[in-house]
């Protein structure tokens, strides 16, 4: 007998009319009929390696995957607070192989639970992981919990391209804290040499021919992909594939103030008020004044965006992906009005504004979806401004700034406002520039009711600047004492927390480090 289904009050979707337990909601995206993934860097230092983690993880979490990184070195420098010299490195350094070996099983240990108790769908393992050994641990792990594996290698022999990295974003880590940049540059350079005697790269022609993988070769010049097993495997290397590292700049602004803004109506067709064309004259002035190389620019197919954009005699491109959330039932309604003839759909949107769809519309979860190619041709281009809407452009921003599904719907997009976004080594920089012309606010605070907590589910994992905080963690290593952890000769203890193989694992050999 077919059962009778129930329609949510939120998201506006069916589900089964009985007394079982729902299950916990692990995403906002698409439900993934396959097992955990663990994803494995592979690479010598500065290639790369953590600014691939960190870009691909915020942009899974976005996409709604459950996604976090586990770096080896966090772990390494949580176990040793002082770090001395490459010497640490030196593959005859019997006692720091030690500890390097412990850090990356300590760091499986909290991948496993992340993938089988905290909800995960993918887990970035971020290390080194230059040797057959080292990845043949890895592989036993996997197996032995039933995760699937993907590798993700970065090999790079420019270099001028190494130089840069180590330059922009190890000679600022936390290693070097206390050494000037020639001394650091060195050492590090010394460090990459430990690794390169015993670096195996990936072989998909024959040793690794079963592995799945992507090798990204001289920063996404060529790229050779193996066995793809999967719908998000195939996604991460679609993604991969689009991203480059030139320097450029993109801006995120809103329409000129509409005469639908100014009745305080959503949504609609309108076209601008007196001051959003004033805008738009201003926003001409400010393009000019930045003088940006091959500018793109990017409006959806509303009115208000193409006025803004024709006031900047540039050639401007139409996305429908870019077009405001569909507001449906409520279209071109003021909030009075919904509250007054909708005031159960008013209450619930309050309650969860990431998921709540408006009926015959849509929902931010909808609008994330839909923005994802534009996501994707934002990371192929170089110089873009985008004119978009309020809600749009809060999923963007979010993307950009890693920020969590229960922020998103409540970042702060004013009307007359150029966001200049520009992207670091590990995150993107914000500038909020206005441009001096009045317009109403458009904003609507979190309801107290709201603001209580969000729920926990919908946090983002990853830790990357500009993320929103998350929880106070607890140590993943004890720490050698300190007195200790400054000489060269690291001691032979190993923190007793961390066991020597993981819980159901069979190590017989002794592994490389990561």
């Amino acid at each position: 007998m077919p059962m009778e289904l129930t329609q949510s009050r939120i998201q506006k979707i069916w589900l089964p009319n009985d007394n079982r337990p729902a299950l916990p909601r692990r995403s906002c995206g698409p439900q993934l009929a396959n097992s955990p993934t663990v994803i494995v860097m592979v690479g010598l230092p500065a290639r790369g390696k953590t600014y691939i983690s960190k870009k691909l993880t915020r942009y899974l979490n976005w996409i709604g995957v459950p996604t976090k990184v586990f770096n080896v070195g966090e772990y390494r420098r949580e176990a040793v607070k002082h770090y001395s010299s490459y010497d640490f490195f030196r593959p005859d350094n019997e006692e720091a192989m030690k500890v390097r070996r412990q850090c990356a099983l300590a760091a499986l240990r909290d991948v496993k639970l992340y993938l089988t108790e905290e909800a995960g769908q993918i887990a970035v393992f971020d290390a080194t992981n230059t040797t057959r050994e080292r990845r043949g641990m890895i592989l036993n792990f996997a197996k032995e919990n039933g995760f699937k594996v993907f590798f993700i290698e970065s090999v790079c022999n420019d270099p001028t391209v190494v130089a840069t990295n180590v330059m922009e974003v190890k000679l600022s880590s936390p290693d070097y804290r206390d050494c000037n940049s020639t001394d650091a540059m060195e050492d590090f350079m010394k460090r990459i040499n430990c690794y390169q005697a015993s670096y195996q790269p990936l072989d998909p022609d024959n040793y690794d021919r079963e592995l799945s993988l992507i090798k990204v070769i001289d920063v996404g010049r060529r790229f050779l992909v193996n066995r793809v097993q999967d719908h998000i495997q195939s996604r991460i290397v679609y993604y991969l594939m689009n991203i480059h590292v030139q320097p450029r700049t993109i801006y995120l602004c809103r329409h000129g103030e509409s005469e639908f803004n100014l009745k305080g109506k959503i949504g609609g067709d309108s076209g601008l008020s007196n001051r959003g064309k004033k805008f738009a004259v201003a926003l001409n002035k400010f393009v000019e004044e930045q003088n940006l190389k091959d500018l793109k620019v990017w409006t959806s197919q509303l009115k208000r965006t193409i006025q803004t954009a024709e006031a900047l005699q540039l050639p401007y491109e139409q996305w429908k992906a870019l077009n405001e959330i569909d507001a449906g039932v409520c279209e071109e309604m003021t909030y009075e009005d919904i509250r007054e003839q909708h005031p159960e759909e008013f209450a619930l949107r309050d309650q969860d504004k990431y998921y709540y769809r408006y009926p015959s519309g849509e929902s931010y979860q909808d609008l994330v979806q839909r923005l994802e190619p534009v996501i994707m041709e934002l990371e192929r281009q170089e110089n873009v401004l985008v004119i978009c809407h309020q809600a749009v452009m809060r999923c963007l921003l979010a993307y950009f700034l890693d920020k969590s599904a229960d922020e998103m719907p409540y970042l702060k997009c004013p009307l007359h406002t150029v966001l200049k976004l520009t992207p670091v080594a590990y995150g993107c920089r914000v500038e909020s520039i206005s441009l001096n012309i009045e317009a109403v606010n458009t904003h609507r605070e979190r309801p107290e009711e709201a603001k209580k907590g969000p729920n926990p589910l919908m946090r983002r994992n990853s830790v990357t600047p500009l993320a929103s905080p998350e929880p106070t963690k607890k140590p993943r290593i004890n720490s050698f004492e300190e007195h200790v952890a400054v000489s060269s000769a690291l001691p032979g203890c190993v923190p007793q927390e961390v066991p020597t193989q993981l819980p159901g694992q069979n190590m017989n050999n002794s592994q490389k480090p990561s």
